[in-house]
């Protein structure tokens, strides 16, 4: 079904996998246009309750594949609108937690990627680029607005316009990484922590999403307004009725997503 990209479900847990290892998962227009494709999948998958997207081989994504593009003339305000653009967006709107589990290096829009997701899980041997600035570009794939809010103004300036190296252990001290874990626990780590979303009520999960999304733009009274106005409807689900009676019985609950 996909040219490059490899997709799978595992215990409710859907795997969408970079796959051009040859060129370090570089993007293409065929693998931006399929991983697109790929979420809408997911996003309609009533089964799916968590996204991971991982690279096949030795890199997470190494971003644009400049090979593809040399001699080609061609705008990139075009190409940031019609792929990195949607791909970011399709990200934010998808009401199911996104893990961003990653090996080896992210660096320029597979960085952004990374950045787009929920939740980063991260090998030890992992490392951040923000890259564009090294081929005389600028940001793009939503890279402004999640760099500076995961670790603030004057450390991602640093990054943006130095284009240096960001070891995955110095990632997680600055809280860019969420998870950080041995090379070789990587996948079994990302499964376990997939699982642990997936057992969460999902109506939950994406009403939070949404809060946290916005919650940089809105005023205190909006955010207000916004919580109560989530909390009704989670508070119409039958998960919440679950989990309520599940707390009196003193067990898990069991959310279905209802």
């Amino acid at each position: 079904m996909y040219g490059t990209l490899l997709y799978e479900q595992r215990d409710a847990v859907t795997y969408i996998t970079l796959n051009r290892p040859e060129r370090y998962n570089a993007f293409n227009e065929q693998m931006s246009a399929e991983l697109l494709a790929a979420l809408k999948e997911a996003r309609k998958d009533k089964n799916s309750r968590v996204v991971v997207i991982r690279g096949a081989g030795k890199a997470f994504c190494s971003g644009q594949d400049l090979k593809d593009i040399v001699g080609v003339e061609r705008s990139l305000g075009e190409s940031v609108e019609k792929r990195y653009n949607p791909l970011v967006t399709a990200l934010h709107e998808l009401e199911k937690p996104v893990i961003a589990s990653v090996n080896g290096v992210a660096a320029g829009a597979g960085a952004g990627l990374a950045l787009a997701c929920d939740y980063i899980i991260a090998a030890r041997s992992a490392s951040f680029v923000i890259a564009f600035v090294n081929v005389g570009l600028s940001l793009d794939t939503a890279t402004s607005f999640h760099l500076v809010r995961s670790i603030g103004l004057k450390r991602a300036f640093a990054l943006a316009a130095l284009g240096d190296r960001l070891p995955a252990e110095t990632a997680y001290e600055w809280g860019l990484v969420n998870q950080l874990v041995e090379d070789e626990k990587l996948e079994e780590a990302t499964h376990e922590v997939a699982l642990r979303f997936a057992a969460q009520a999902p109506r939950a999960l994406s009403l939070i999403k949404k809060l946290l999304l916005r919650s940089f733009e809105r005023s205190y009274e909006e955010a207000l307004k916004y919580e109560l106005y989530y909390q009704e409807i989670a508070g119409r689900t039958q998960d919440y009725k679950e989990g309520v009676q599940a707390f009196v019985e003193k067990r898990k609950p069991n959310f279905r997503g209802q």
